[in-house]
């Protein structure tokens, strides 16, 4: 039986983890938190409890693909959001309800937005035909090297070529009149961390994703519900979890790595290895490789840092529902500026989820619990976060203003993490809530490779390698590593 490690226990590492125990490694997982499941972890406090991270997902069947690749059955409800969301615009006291079912959607936005659900279809329409032209031969494919890479593209439909060379943003302006519609339809984009005014257009796949193709779903029960039930999967199979276990270091010889070093000194020796660490910082800061020194990620484009708020509350909020977007009314502004800012925004634009809407379980009788997640710059541009008190008062005080409700006297419970309690948490580079970016020089064979440049016994999972961010995405990347691992290292 062949020994594997992987560092780190997001879902890239645990479901890589259910793939190899399934093909008979003896694996174990080296966690640096006291608790698994990277970015979508879990807090408990005073009675409520939260989903720290994801509170919902697209593509559930990714989800689907990799139980059925361990013989086993989703062991997770799930439920449809339906409204997805929605969205509360500064100066408007009516939230705009976001509808999968475009005549409903054409309907909430009747006053500004004329024949709004065949201008949708069509903008769908060609976002899918991109989709479902792209999915196989860049999303769920391994690359050698870039030349390939550029090969596989070289076969997509010419239709698509104008995709590569625009924004979101010129796409959707393009093809509605309406500011409002304009942001709903560009909202992805944002809150994945990227500005809609530099994200490349193909990224509105995720739009015929989120509308038409899957949805959006939520896991009954809480998000991390989905972190437990693979817990237990892996420890009938023998998977054993080492907790607060960082790796900082390595040692190798002919080319391969023999062992891992953590904080203690302790030593950690394989056959194989496999990070779920950041797939650029891992090489930066442990393997110590030149290429991605400090100066050189800094340069590279990173998705926002998390801001996030977790607020127990006597009483129930009427206006909240599951999922809320709550907007300024300078989009183009606010974008252009978040990424680089070394203060905190004025009038920040941000997220709430209540899973207390859905699940009673979460808060005591009569309570909600209320998460708020405000995409803000990273560490590069504000080192500095000794003011987050002030900045989620600021939050705070805006959300009772919008939801009628007197959130701030109403408190049970508070906690508040800034961009540098989530780089210590899960070695976030810089705070980095979503890892690389989805530049056109950061996708494909353009992100770091899920498999080691020096050592033949190393690859990788996660966000910042192939494809890309998401939970749907590092649930591919587990089963692209696999594929590579059985290639490259050969099955049991």
């Amino acid at each position: 039986m062949k020994n594997a490690i992987i560092i780190g226990s997001g879902l890239g590492g645990l479901s890589t983890a259910l793939r190899l125990s399934k093909k008979g490694y003896k694996v174990t997982i080296l966690e640096k938190h006291s608790t698994a499941g990277g970015r979508l972890n879990i807090l408990e406090m005073d009675g409520f409890r939260f989903d720290m991270g994801p509170s919902f997902m697209s593509m559930t069947y990714e989800l689907d693909e990799l139980f059925e690749s361990i013989g086993l059955k989703t062991p997770v409800e799930l439920e449809e959001l339906d409204p997805l969301y929605q969205v509360f615009f500064e100066g408007k006291d009516k939230p705009r309800l976001i509808w999968k079912d475009l005549k409903k959607l054409e309907k909430e936005f009747a006053d500004v937005e004329p024949d709004l659900a065949a201008k949708a279809d069509r903008y769908l329409t060609r976002a899918g035909q991109f989709f479902h032209d792209t999915e196989d031969k860049v999303v769920r494919a391994n690359f050698e090297n870039k030349l390939e890479y550029i090969l596989k593209l070289s076969s997509v439909p010419l239709k698509h070529l104008p995709y590569l060379f625009k924004t979101i943003w010129g796409e959707v302006e393009k093809n509605f009149k309406s500011e409002e519609v304009r942001i709903i339809f560009s909202l992805v984009a944002f809150f994945l961390g990227a500005t809609p005014f530099k994200t490349p257009a193909i990224y509105s796949l995720l739009n015929y994703t989120e509308m038409r193709h899957n949805g959006y779903w939520k896991v009954k029960g809480g998000m991390y519900r989905l972190v437990e039930e693979i817990l237990k999967i892996l420890k009938e199979w023998n998977v054993e979890i080492v907790y607060n276990t960082e790796i900082v270091g390595v040692n190798n010889s002919n080319g391969r790595l023999t062992e891992l070093v953590d904080q203690n000194g302790k030593t950690w020796t394989a056959e194989l290895f496999i990070s779920n660490s950041d797939a650029a910082a891992f090489r930066g800061k442990v393997l110590k490789r030149n290429k991605f020194n400090e100066e050189k990620l800094d340069k590279m484009h990173w998705t926002l840092a998390p801001f996030t708020i977790y607020l127990g509350v006597k009483g129930k909020v009427d206006r909240l529902n599951h999922h809320n977007y709550f907007l300024g009314s300078n989009f183009r502004g606010y974008a252009d500026t978040i990424f680089t800012s070394s203060i905190n925004p004025q009038k920040p634009y941000f997220y709430v989820n209540v899973l207390s809407k859905s699940d009673s379980t979460c808060a005591p009788e009569g309570c909600e619990n209320i998460y708020i997640l405000c995409p803000v710059p990273d560490l590069r541009y504000k080192k500095d976060w000794s003011d987050k008190e002030e900045l989620a008062n600021n939050i705070i005080s805006d959300l009772s203003k919008r939801v009628n409700f007197n959130i701030e006297k109403n408190i049970i419970t508070k906690k508040i993490l800034a961009p540098d309690d989530w780089s210590k948490m899960l070695n976030l580079y810089k705070g980095s809530g979503l890892g690389l970016a989805h530049d056109i020089n950061q996708v494909g064979a353009f992100r770091p490779k899920n498999k080691d440049e020096e050592f033949s016994n190393l690859y990788y999972v996660g966000a910042s390698t192939t494809p890309g961010t998401g939970l749907p995405m590092v649930i591919i990347s587990s089963k692209l590593v696999t594929e590579r691992i059985e290639n490259e290292f050969g099955s049991i």
